[in-house]
């Protein structure tokens, strides 16, 4: 099998994608005089699921960009993690444990961190094709300020979604439909190493 390298012109349009992410992720946290500083809780404790190939491959770009030994330290961190997440989860709980690569409460990949990391947070909003809207509150904190407004200002999710399917299938082609889906964690991405086709 072969690893999955993000050629150039594809990791520069998935760093567009998430500029126009975290863009619209602060015009909404702007309105709402929103901001994670002080806050007393971490979101990067959060058990989140990420399904594309185009973004774990995105992440190892920037794994790849770390010296070795702090490379080490996150896969170390990583088997923690699994550790945790397995023994929460036999318990029937949610895992609740600190992602492998934060580091000093901030993410050690702060420039390559994933599409659910970079819009957890602020309220927001996906509007499927069929006209039917799925809406978010944001974290507990957010939902604190946001109380009982009757307009609240959102993100919208679905051009942002819409944008990675599109680099998703533009990365696999017609492999597309005969890869196995991606449900993994960020430590399951970072232990699995660089996606192979």
């Amino acid at each position: 099998m072969e690893v999955l390298i993000l050629q150039p012109e594809l990791a520069a349009k998935i760093a567009d994608l998430y500029d126009r992410m975290e863009k619209a992720y602060d015009i909404v946290a702007r309105q709402l005089d929103f901001t994670c500083g002080g806050c007393p809780d971490n979101c990067c404790d959060s058990y989140f699921q990420h399904h594309t190939y185009v973004e774990w491959a995105y992440l190892w770009q920037g794994l790849m960009e770390l010296e070795p030994e702090c490379r080490k330290e996150i896969e170390n961190r990583a088997v923690e993690y699994g550790a945790a997440c397995e023994r929460a989860l036999a318990r029937g709980e949610r895992p609740q444990s600190m992602c492998p690569l934060n580091e000093e409460g901030r993410c050690g990949l702060y420039h390559h961190r994933l599409m659910i990391c970079r819009m957890h947070g602020v309220p927001s909003s996906l509007t499927y094709p069929n006209g039917q809207i799925k809406k978010f509150p944001g974290c507990f904190r957010c939902q604190e300020i946001v109380g009982d407004r009757q307009a609240v200002p959102m993100v919208e999710r679905a051009s942002l979604f819409r944008g990675l399917v599109a680099l998703e299938q533009e990365l696999l082609g017609e492999q597309q439909d005969q890869l196995p889906k991606v449900k993994k964690t960020i430590a399951d991405m970072i232990l699995l190493g660089p996606p192979r086709l």
